[in-house]
């Protein structure tokens, strides 16, 4: 029966791993660019799999932090849903965005709003563009942190620059999540440059980065709807939050 090496080591955490996957499941770290191909010989050892089991539960207690690590990015794929969504119950209802929770004039005690705002759009252009955005930076810090993790940095970016939007602007006009969005994302690259001072080769495009960013930071010239202080708070909350995270190591 024919042995499947399990000894290729993640340069990030120290785990190791299995030769066939192209990120690592415990810390996000991309290994290759492309998975090698299977051989024949390798799918028949029906062991593979509890060995893998037990070598992962191995190493999860080994490492620091290890146990926030997830393989399935749920609260992600929550946040991304939830305003597709309320974008569909807005577009087939009579309710309408400020019934949904948008930032319309001054919260008058309605502070509910500078959360529910966030998953609120007018814009089906918008709301991929953010939508997009969650699922790429939101995935890595979950995968990396746990579901909590970009969670509240949805919330808290997302109400940080809805509610400098309300204190900046007289009469302002905002949803969207354009704020909560540029959070995760610069939480993420916290991390990311974080990581690199360190020593660690991320192996991340950082001028990708830049353009997903520079397209939420302009929305407001696309979009009406999206607000541009919000988006500033949201980016200026996520930074924070980044430099809160625990170090891997």
């Amino acid at each position: 029966m024919a042995e499947v090496d399990l000894n290729i080591v993640c340069k990030h955490c120290g785990s190791e791993v299995s030769p066939y996957i192209t990120e690592c499941p415990y810390c996000g770290q991309r290994l290759r660019k492309r998975a090698p191909k299977l051989k024949p010989d390798d799918m028949e050892g029906a062991e593979v799999k509890p060995r893998r089991r037990r070598l992962r539960r191995r190493r999860r207690d080994e490492r620091p932090l290890a146990w926030l690590a997830v393989e399935r990015p749920v609260a992600t794929i929550v946040l991304v849903l939830a305003a597709a969504a309320l974008y569909v119950i807005e577009r087939s209802t009579d309710l309408g965005i400020f019934d949904l929770g948008a930032v319309i004039g001054p919260l008058d005690g309605d502070w509910w709003r500078i959360v529910a705002a966030n998953f609120i759009y007018e814009n089906v252009g918008y709301l991929l563009a953010v939508g997009v955005t969650v699922a790429i930076f939101g995935a890595s810090l979950e995968r990396r942190y746990g579901s909590l993790v970009p969670l509240i940095g949805f919330v808290v970016a997302g109400a940080a620059g809805m509610y400098l939007a309300t204190v900046v602007e007289d009469f302002p006009i905002a949803l969207g999540g354009n704020g909560a969005a540029l959070g995760l994302l610069c939480m993420w690259l916290v991390r990311d440059l974080r990581d690199r001072r360190a020593g660690v080769d991320t192996d991340t495009d950082l001028l990708g980065v830049a353009a997903i960013a520079a397209v939420l930071a302009l929305m407001p010239l696309l979009e009406t709807t999206a607000d541009g202080w919000a988006g500033l708070g949201g980016a200026m909350a996520g930074a924070v939050l980044g430099l809160a995270l625990p170090a891997r190591r």
